[in-house]
C-alpha cells in the first residue's frame, strides 16, 4: 500500500522542461520504462539518419524577390556598364612602332568573346524564369546602345581618313594594314566576337517588337563589319584590276643580261612580276580582314572579278609575229660588202703581226653558249597567275549563306587552271594533221570548264579562217561595246553565249572549209549549253 500510495515514477520531476523519458535508460527492469526507452532511442536514431545527408538546395528561385525592389537588375545594368566600358578602353602600356598614338590603338582581340561570355552567363542563370529572363533581355538593350554609339562615333573619321583607303603598290610598299586600318579592322572584329555570342544565344534574330528587341543592335554591328570591310576589300580590287587587264598586251619589255651559267631565261610578264611582290601582302591583309562570314559575299567579288577579267585578258592576247632571224647578208656584225667597180688598191699590204705564225693551242674547256632568253607564252602567264591567286583566301563552304559563292568561286578558278591547256594547244597547233572531227572534240574536252565566250576568241584565232580573228567583228559592232555588253562576267556570258555562238557560225557557214574545226566545234557548244538550260 505504501508502494502504491508514493510510486516513485509518479513523482513530477524538479525541472518541469526536462523529458521524462530522461530517466529510463537506468530502470531496465521495468517494461513500461524499457519501451519508453525503446522508443526514445528509436526516435533519436531516425533523427541522426535524417541529417546525415547534405541538405538539398532550395528549388525555389531567390531572385523574385530581387525584381519587385530593383536591386538585382540595377547592379546588372551597372555591371554591364562597366564591362562595355572596359571592352572600349585604350591597352595599357606603351604604343608599338607600328601602332599610332594613344586614343586610336586597336581593340586587343578577345575583348568581345569576353563580353559575350558576361552576357551569355547571365542570361543562362536566369534562364529557368522567364520574367527574369525577358527584364534580363531589357537590360541588356542600354548597354549595348550605348557601345554601338561609341564603335560608330570613333569609326567615322576613320574610314573618312585618306590612309584607309591606301593600299601598297610596287612602287610605294608599307605595312599592309597600315595603323589606321588595323584600328577599322579591330572594331570590326570586336563587332564579329559579339556577334558570334548572339548567333549562339539566338539574339537579334526576330524582328518582333514583343522579341528580345536587339534586333537593332545586331544590324548595327553587322553595319560596322560591312562598313570596313567592303571598301578595304574595294581598294585592294582596284590596284589588281589594271594588272590583270595588262596582260592583255604582249610582253616587250627589254631583257637584261642574265646572269652567267644560266641554260634558259623565262622573261614573265611585267604585270605577273609585281603580282609576285604584292600578293603575299594582299593574301594576309584579306585573310585578316574576311575572317567573318558576313564578309565572304565581298570576297567572293573580288575573287570572281579578277578572275574573269584574267581570262578575258589572256584569251584576247594578240601573240606578235617573231622577228626574222639575222642572216649573214642582213647582219651588221659581219661587216659591209666590197663595192663593186672600186679600184684596186696600190698600197703594199701591212706586215702581219708576229703572233699570227704562232701555234694556237685549243682552249682547255669549250666556251658556254649564250642562254636562251624567252619571253613567256600567254599559256605560261595564266600558270603563274594561278599559282598567285591560289594563295588567296576563299569564302567558307559550311556556312548555307556562303555556300553558294563557294561554288560560284571554285568553278571560276577551274576555268582559269584549265585555260592554259587550250592555250597550248591553239599555240603549237599539234592537231592540224588530225581530222577536223578529232581536233574539235579535243578543243571541246579541253574547254569544257572554260566559258564558251572566252575559249571562243582563242579556237577562232587558231584555227579559223581569214578575217575570223574578231568576234566583235562577226556580230558587226565595235570591240569596246561587244566587251561592254557581253563580257562583262560569267553571268553575262552565259546568258549570251547562244546567240553569238549562233551568229558565228552562220557568218562562218560562207567558207565552210577554211573554218570546218570552228564549225564543229561551236555546234558541239551549243549543243551542250541548250542541254544545260533544259535541265
Amino acid at each position: 500500500m505504501n508502494v502504491l500510495k508514493n510510486p516513485s515514477f509518479f513523482r513530477p520531476s524538479s525541472r518541469p522542461s526536462s523529458p521524462a523519458p530522461v530517466t529510463a535508460p537506468s530502470r531496465p527492469d521495468s517494461s513500461q520504462g524499457g519501451g519508453q526507452a525503446r522508443a526514445s532511442n528509436k526516435l533519436s536514431l531516425t533523427n541522426f539518419i535524417r541529417q546525415a545527408p547534405s541538405p538539398t538546395p532550395s528549388p525555389a528561385p531567390v531572385h523574385m524577390p530581387l525584381i519587385h525592389d530593383g536591386s538585382y537588375l540595377e547592379m546588372l545594368g551597372l555591371k554591364l556598364s562597366e564591362a562595355v566600358s572596359r571592352a572600349l578602353a585604350q591597352p595599357s602600356g606603351p604604343p608599338l612602332p607600328t601602332e599610332p598614338a594613344a586614343g586610336k590603338r586597336p581593340i586587343p582581340q578577345g575583348r568581345g568573346i569576353t563580353l559575350g561570355s558576361l552576357i551569355a552567363s547571365e542570361l543562362k542563370a536566369a534562364y529557368d524564369n522567364p520574367h527574369l529572363y525577358r527584364a534580363v533581355l531589357r537590360s541588356l538593350q542600354r548597354p549595348l546602345t550605348v557601345l554601338l554609339t561609341n564603335l560608330s562615333g570613333q569609326l567615322l573619321p576613320t574610314l573618312a581618313s585618306t590612309a584607309f583607303n591606301t593600299v601598297p603598290t610596287i612602287g610605294n610598299q608599307f605595312p599592309f594594314p597600315n595603323p589606321t586600318q588595323a584600328y577599322a579592322l579591330s572594331i570590326a572584329k570586336f563587332c564579329e566576337e559579339l556577334l558570334q555570342a548572339f548567333d549562339e544565344l539566338g539574339l537579334g534574330i526576330d524582328s518582333d517588337v514583343r522579341g528580345d528587341g536587339l534586333k537593332s543592335i545586331r544590324d548595327g554591328f553587322v553595319s560596322i563589319i560591312t562598313r570596313v570591310v567592303k571598301p578595304f576589300i574595294t581598294a585592294i580590287l582596284r590596284e589588281m584590276v589594271p594588272l590583270v587587264e595588262a596582260l592583255e598586251n604582249p610582253n616587250t619589255t627589254p631583257v637584261s643580261k642574265p646572269l652567267a651559267g644560266s641554260k634558259s631565261v623565262v622573261v614573265y610578264h611585267p604585270s605577273i612580276v609585281t603580282l609576285q611582290t604584292l600578293m603575299p601582302v594582299y593574301a594576309r591583309a584579306l585573310t585578316t580582314s574576311t575572317s567573318s562570314v558576313l564578309s565572304h559575299a565581298t570576297l567572293a567579288s573580288l575573287l570572281i572579278s579578277v578572275l574573269w577579267k584574267a581570262m578575258v585578258a589572256l584569251s584576247h592576247r594578240v601573240v606578235p609575229k617573231p622577228s626574222p632571224a639575222l642572216g649573214p647578208e642582213n647582219s651588221p656584225l659581219l661587216g659591209v660588202k666590197k663595192r663593186r667597180g672600186s679600184p684596186p688598191s696600190t698600197t703594199p699590204p701591212m706586215t702581219p703581226p708576229p703572233g699570227r705564225f704562232m701555234i694556237k693551242l685549243p682552249p682547255s674547256r669549250p666556251p658556254s653558249p649564250p642562254p636562251a632568253i624567252s619571253y613567256a607564252t600567254a599559256a605560261a602567264d595564266c600558270k603563274a597567275l594561278y599559282d598567285l591567286l591560289v594563295s588567296l583566301p576563299r569564302p567558307s563552304a559550311e556556312h548555307s549563306a556562303t555556300k553558294l559563292a563557294r561554288e560560284a568561286v571554285d568553278e571560276a578558278f577551274e576555268g582559269l587552271r584549265a585555260l592554259p591547256a587550250l592555250l597550248d594547244v591553239a599555240r603549237d597547233k599539234v592537231d592540224l594533221l588530225a581530222s577536223p572531227s578529232d581536233t574539235a572534240r579535243r578543243l571541246s574536252t579541253l574547254s569544257t570548264e572554260i566559258p564558251t565566250l572566252i575559249a571562243l576568241p582563242i579556237v577562232l584565232h587558231a584555227f579559223g579562217g581569214p578575217g575570223t580573228s574578231s568576234v566583235a567583228a562577226m556580230l558587226g559592232i565595235g570591240e569596246e561595246e561587244y566587251r561592254k555588253g557581253c563580257l562583262t562576267g560569267f553571268s553575262r556570258a552565259e546568258e549570251c553565249t547562244l546567240a553569238i555562238a549562233q551568229q558565228v557560225v552562220d557568218v562562218l557557214q560562207a567558207d565552210v572549209a577554211s573554218n570546218k574545226i570552228v564549225i564543229q566545234w561551236l555546234e558541239m557548244e551549243l549543243a551542250e549549253t541548250e542541254d544545260s538550260f533544259s535541265v
